[in-house]
């Protein structure tokens, strides 16, 4: 992603706005027990097609917006959800995936990963205080069954909104790829000789 004002700007809107939906109402809607979530699957569809650096940039922005418009522990969010950015991007960044339906793969590993990195944060930080019972694991499973469900239309938004602000569109870059110019023997391919 191209560091313009309108990348910022675009990024910065999309995290206000997941951020403002999330904490207004979807959050606190149930079904079988789990909720929709949808800042991880916005942090890993920005990370997923801006790369690694922006992805934990965004991840650390929409954590602290997280904790400080829930009102909760600063940080722990942010330290979550970065290490989510970075890691869905960087799993871009090495692997360079094209498939059309990895974005349910990558969404589900950003939930497994928010609700199991974010629930040993807020225990560690709240000792005294928690407690933990086998309904809070079927919640995790369930909510990570629901953003799973809403990965694949969520990463195409996000990328309908970044677009104008990526510095390769990916469409365009495995259309390049398949090209003939770049066609030889397996190790060599890619490579400017």
């Amino acid at each position: 992603m191209s560091p313009t004002p309108g990348a910022f700007l675009r990024v910065g809107l999309l995290l206000l706005g997941a951020v403002v939906i999330q904490l207004s109402g979807l959050g606190q809607l149930r079904f079988l027990g789990g909720h929709f979530d949808l800042i991880p699957l916005v942090v890993g569809g920005v990370a997923y097609y801006a790369g690694s650096v922006p992805g934990a940039a965004t991840g650390f922005a929409a954590g602290f917006l997280l904790d400080l418009l829930a009102a909760q522990t600063m940080g722990a969010s942010s330290l979550v959800l970065c290490a989510i950015g970075y890691g869905v991007g960087r799993f871009r960044e090495l692997r360079d995936p094209s498939h059309g339906l990895l974005p349910i793969p990558v969404g589900a590993a950003a939930a497994v990963g928010w609700v199991l990195a974010f629930g040993a944060v807020s225990f560690m930080l709240d000792v005294g205080t928690a407690s933990v019972s086998g309904l809070v694991f079927r919640e995790m499973v369930v909510t990570v069954v629901l953003d799973t469900l809403i990965a694949l239309p969520l990463f195409g938004l996000v990328r309908r909104l970044i677009r104008p602000s990526l510095a390769v569109d990916p469409l365009e870059r495995n259309r390049r790829r398949q090209s003939p110019r770049e066609s030889g023997p397996l190790g060599l391919r890619g490579m400017e000789v």
